[in-house]
């Protein structure tokens, strides 16, 4: 792993939750602004050997401590879990930009529209699909796939692609995320891919994506 890759990602989350990261073991702290986890819930984020759980009150923060961290994806009390989600980022260096061109489209190009009417509502869930910019384009001018990010507080490209449902697994996808991603790296930032599904984390695989980690957010009762 490199370091200055893991450091650059714990700065990240440190700045989000507004908390230090820890480079080994666990810290809970109580952060009502924690932007690990959407208000009012418990957030956690995993790298390397540090974890970081921030938690809304100080009740809230006790409730976790009682709870080994293997298992606080899975605790007791918990009414709602979002996640895992595995954590992946890239290294300059490390970058393999294959496939064919993707051209950079205005978001409410039409071929863009269109593709985003193809998206299933769980698809929608999971993607960004307002941000999608870098399209691959079928000849007849169908955008096949297309990818896009959203700056992040702390200097983060939180990279999104969806792929048209019928021309999946033909390489389209990660075209038109590689362009996402130099576009980030031109702009010098930390291009990070969020993902739940083993089809997108093998597309971050094949662009040089390393996994360092998992973030997961979970909803206790109120006090």
């Amino acid at each position: 792993m490199s370091s200055d890759l893991s450091e650059r990602a714990r700065l990240l989350w440190a700045g989000l939750g507004r908390a230090d990261f820890p480079e080994a073991g666990v810290s809970v702290v109580v952060s009502p602004d924690s932007g690990l986890c959407p208000p009012g819930w418990c957030g956690a984020v995993t790298l390397g050997d540090g974890t970081l759980v921030t938690a809304p009150t100080d009740r809230a923060a006790q409730r976790l401590r009682a709870v080994p961290v293997a298992d606080l994806a899975r605790h007791p009390e918990a009414t709602e879990v979002i996640g895992p989600a595995h954590l992946a980022y890239l290294d300059r260096a490390e970058f393999r930009p294959i496939g064919q061109p993707a051209v950079h489209l205005p978001h409410d190009d039409p071929a863009l529209v269109a593709l985003r009417a193809r998206a299933t509502a769980p698809e929608a869930d999971e993607t960004d699909l307002a941000n999608l910019s870098f399209a691959v384009l079928a000849p007849d001018g169908r955008a096949l796939a297309a990818a896009g990010y959203h700056v992040w507080p702390g200097g983060a490209a939180q990279l999104n692609v969806f792929a048209d449902p019928g021309e999946r697994n033909r390489g389209h996808a990660r075209s038109a995320a590689a362009a996402a991603v130099a576009h980030a790296l031109a702009a010098d930032l930390l291009p990070q891919w969020r993902a739940r599904p083993a089809a997108s984390r093998r597309v971050a695989a094949g662009l040089g994506f390393r996994e360092l980690g998992v973030q997961y957010c979970l909803r206790l009762p109120t006090e």
